[in-house]
C-alpha cells in the first residue's frame, strides 16, 4: 500500500468509528449512518438511544401513534406522517408492532 491509501485507510476507519460511538442504546437497536439514523425500540421496557448528538427515549405507543421525547422535547407521532424536527433533526415513525416501535432520526 502507498503512504497516501493508507492515510486514506486510516482517516475512513476513524471516521467510522466515531459515527459507531456516536451512537448507544438501552432497549433499542440502532443502526446509524452519516446523517440518520434508524431506532428500533422494544416495547414494554425502559427504551433510550442516543444518536447523533441528541438522545431518545420510548415513553408510550398506542395503535399507530408514539409518544417519544427527543432532544428533551416531548412528541406524539402517528406512523405515515411527515417528519417532526426538533434540535436540528427529522423524526418520523416508520412502524409501530406488538414488540417494537421503529423510527428514523435525520439530519434534513
Amino acid at each position: 500500500m502507498t503512504k497516501r491509501l493508507t492515510a486514506r485507510v486510516a482517516i475512513g476507519l476513524a471516521l467510522a468509528a466515531a459515527v459507531l460511538a456516536g451512537c448507544s442504546s438501552e432497549g433499542a437497536d440502532t443502526d446509524c449512518g452519516l446523517d440518520q439514523c434508524t431506532v428500533t425500540f422494544d416495547r414494554g421496557v425502559e427504551a433510550q438511544a442516543s444518536v447523533l448528538g441528541v438522545d431518545a427515549r420510548l415513553v408510550s405507543a398506542e395503535g399507530d401513534k408514539v409518544t417519544v421525547e427527543v432532544a428533551g422535547e416531548q412528541l406524539t407521532l402517528t406512523v405515515g406522517q411527515g417528519g417532526t424536527e426538533v434540535a436540528g433533526l427529522n423524526v418520523t415513525v416508520e412502524s409501530v408492532t406488538d414488540s417494537n416501535v421503529v423510527l428514523k432520526i435525520a439530519r434534513p
